[in-house]
């Protein structure tokens, strides 16, 4: 479990951003307009809730961040995400159960040019929900849980930095060693010829 630490968090993280930049390109709401006609009107995601979209984008490089960060920055970006998870996770929540009026007027406001909380209302028929709120809501528990379980877990995941320092350290320590075990002959002085060192000037 402590190997794939990293792995889960990152993988949880980027998962719900991702779902929330495609959700807010999605209909999420249906406005039915009192117009004779009762006009059926698809309201986007990012329309319903304007920083779905920002904090989506946010959540996705959070993740891929998470990835290569130390462990201080483990702590801030999992506390980063339970907030971002929990902002969005209140306001989608009030979208899909509550679906207020101020979700949908911008929509109808573009659609009719009709301007004001009274006219608008007046002009709404009824609000139905698409399944796409309730999927988002989802994405936002998992990105909360992510973030929950990078805080919990961040002081044992494997640190990449330190593990490449030490292989870069190794690796002319190790090509070094059977050189440094063995006197200077003649093979050593060619190869110090094909470099354009000369050693007789030593």
């Amino acid at each position: 479990m402590t190997a794939r630490a990293r792995l889960l968090a990152v993988v949880a993280t980027v998962l719900a951003g991702a779902i929330g930049v495609i959700s807010s390109t999605q209909t999420w709401l249906t406005v039915t307009l009192d117009d004779g006609a009762e006009h059926a009107l698809p309201v986007a995601g990012a329309d319903a809730i304007p920083v779905l979209a920002p904090l989506s984008l946010a959540a996705l490089a959070l993740g891929g961040a998470l990835s290569i960060v130390g462990l201080v920055l483990r702590y801030v970006f999992g506390a980063l995400g339970i907030a971002i998870g929990a902002v969005l996770a209140v306001l989608t929540a009030q979208v899909a159960f509550a679906r207020p009026l101020s979700a949908v007027a911008p929509a109808v406001t573009t659609a009719t040019g009709l301007t004001g909380e009274k006219a608008v209302a007046d002009l709404v028929l009824r609000v139905e929900p698409t399944p796409w709120p309730f999927v988002t809501l989802v994405a936002w528990v998992v990105l909360i849980g992510a973030g929950v379980f990078t805080i919990g877990t961040a002081r044992r995941w494997r640190g990449s930095a330190k593990r490449y320092t030490t292989d870069a350290a190794a690796a002319p320590a190790a090509s070094a060693g059977p050189a440094a075990s063995r006197p200077h002959d003649a093979i050593d002085s060619w190869d110090d010829l094909s470099r354009g060192d000369d050693p007789t000037a030593r």
